[in-house]
């Protein structure tokens, strides 16, 4: 071997050391800045929910992985875009990390990966692992608020398609919200069998057979999309199920060991509609060439074999020819993660409350008796203080105070808006509406609260609700999450509460005294709220 050659076999070995070590750095200080996220990431993904999110990271290395040769054959020219990448992710680590929001973090976190990538190999070679990167976003939770909204849906949709599956076969049912009545019994369609433990997992997959399958751009974007009329049906084949075996063997089918191997079986049933609807696009349009239905799967996608690779693409140095493209990278992570360890973990500063149990039972003319919250409600709202209470007066239907606080809302805890809840209990909102309310009616600062109507049957409540978040009376959910980011990244507080009252319209009773009511009570409260639910 030829002097020149062993020189040139030495510099590219010397070159992939340092940027093996270089790699090692940076997933050192990567692991080091986003730890808190990451283990709440995997704390999520050990949640029935997002129990897919474990797998989404190992899929991803194995589609990555099967680009080798083929980026090995396009040559390997680190890019300086790849520092403004990572930098752009790193400004939304540090806000994320001030304002102690995970979701800003894991998002911070795929933007930075996406940035090193690009340092490290280039825009075209980054433009075939397009998919494996991208498919990392589908191991990141939802923000609490968007999956609120959503499982208050599908929990709508996937009781009536249970019900008309028991009326279809003779069983007596009828549906109030998300509530099923079979007579005898009745089937409360919690969050947990909402379906989204079917869409999550199942939207994952359609994204990795679009991927594969090998056909025509509105086929593999239709089947991603049809992951959630699948789930939706399949969970009401469930409930309907669920609901035929509890005619049959009482109660207990819809618990236990029985209720989870029905919920695995139909979840490969999901499964095999997938395959069925791939199999059923094939004879649409086909290709021309003639593929039969498995030849349209590229399991090997894009994998070229090292024998392809051209002479001069194998011989050449390829990550030495410009090192301070991920060097860059490294030197902007580097005071990051100095500031992450000087910063330590940002404590928030709730101040001290009094808690609920003290709350006065006298209103003005009202007198209230304390109720309790069932023990599944108290599960899935997982507040940290709650009040919920019946205050009665002679001559007037009593009204309900239902208050709850969260310590922390950036950890998966926050107040559920009445909107998502109202309809799961059967009642239809007629009207919605804003008011202002003042302690004294007259010169005292008003507040703005929602007024909302709702009905079921022949039966109406009038509803007062607003979100008291620290020294803010909210009537937008929207504006609730704008100013937890805001409050938690200039104040180190993200606790606040929910208020709602309610009361019934009695037949014969007009509206306006109910609101009234309402309203003289809502001025009651009013001045004695900060004691609980602090400025």
């Amino acid at each position: 071997m030829s002097p020149l050659l062993r020189l040139g076999e030495r510099t590219r070995i010397l070159s992939r050391c340092i940027v093996a070590v270089i790699a090692l750095i940076l997933v050192a200080l990567l692991g080091y800045m986003y730890a808190d996220s990451l283990v709440f990431l995997f704390d999520q993904w050990g949640s029935d929910d997002y129990s897919h999110g474990l797998f989404v990271p190992v899929i991803s290395a194995i589609l990555a992985w099967q680009q080798r040769h083929r980026l090995a054959g396009m040559g390997l020219t680190p890019s300086w875009w790849g520092s403004i990448v990572v930098l752009a992710g790193l400004a939304l680590y540090v806000v994320g990390n001030l304002a102690t929001l995970y979701l800003i973090l894991h998002l911070s976190l795929w933007i930075v990966i996406v940035g090193l990538v690009l340092s490290f190999i280039g825009l075209k070679p980054l433009q075939k692992l397009a998919f494996p990167i991208a498919y990392l976003l589908t191991a990141i939770p939802l923000p609490v608020f968007f999956y609120n909204v959503l499982s208050g849906h599908l929990q709508l949709w996937s009781s009536a398609l249970g019900v008309g599956v028991l009326q279809l076969i003779g069983v007596t049912a009828f549906r109030e919200g998300n509530v099923i009545d079979l007579g005898p019994v009745q089937l409360q369609v919690a969050e947990a069998c909402s379906g989204i433990r079917y869409l999550f997992p199942l939207t994952s997959l359609a994204l990795l057979c679009a991927y594969f399958y090998r056909d025509r751009m509105w086929k593999r974007i239709l089947l991603v999309l049809s992951a959630l009329p699948i789930s939706v049906l399949v969970n009401g084949l469930r409930i309907g199920v669920v609901g035929i075996l509890v005619e049959w063997y009482g109660p207990q089918a819809a618990e236990g060991f029985l209720h989870l191997f029905e919920g695995w079986v139909l979840f490969l049933f999901t499964l095999t509609m997938l395959v069925a609807e791939m199999w059923a696009l094939s004879r649409v349009q086909p290709l021309p060439g003639g593929y039969g239905f498995l030849n349209r799967f590229q399991i090997s996608q894009g994998s070229a074999s090292p024998e392809s690779i051209p002479a001069a693409a194998r011989a050449a140095p390829a990550m030495v020819l410009r090192v301070p493209a991920y060097v860059g990278s490294l030197a902007l992570i580097l005071p990051v993660a100095l500031f992450s360890w000087s910063a330590g973990e940002r404590q928030e500063v709730p101040p001290e409350r009094t808690a609920f149990v003290d709350f006065g039972m006298r209103i003005g003319e009202w007198q209230g008796s304390p109720q309790p919250v069932e023990p599944q409600l108290i599960s899935a709202l997982r507040f940290d203080d709650y009040l919920l209470a019946d205050y009665a007066a002679s001559g007037s239907s009593p009204i309900t105070l239902y208050m709850a606080y969260y310590r922390s809302q950036r950890k998966g805890q926050s107040a559920h808006s009445p909107q998502s809840c109202i309809p799961g209990g059967g009642w239809e909102i007629t009207s919605h509406t804003t008011l202002n309310v003042s302690a004294d009616g007259k010169t005292s600062p008003a507040i703005q609260i929602n007024r909302v109507l709702i009905q079921k049957d022949r039966q109406k409540q009038l509803v007062f609700y607003w979100f008291k978040q620290r020294d803010r009376h909210l009537v937008s959910e929207y504006l609730v999450k704008f100013y937890l980011f805001w409050d938690s990244l200039m104040r180190q507080r993200s606790d606040g509460a929910l208020i709602r009252l309610s009361a019934a319209v009695d037949p014969g009773e007009d509206e306006q005294e109910v609101e009234q009511r309402l309203l003289q009570f809502a001025r009651g409260i009013q001045p004695q709220l900060t004691r609980y639910i602090p400025d």
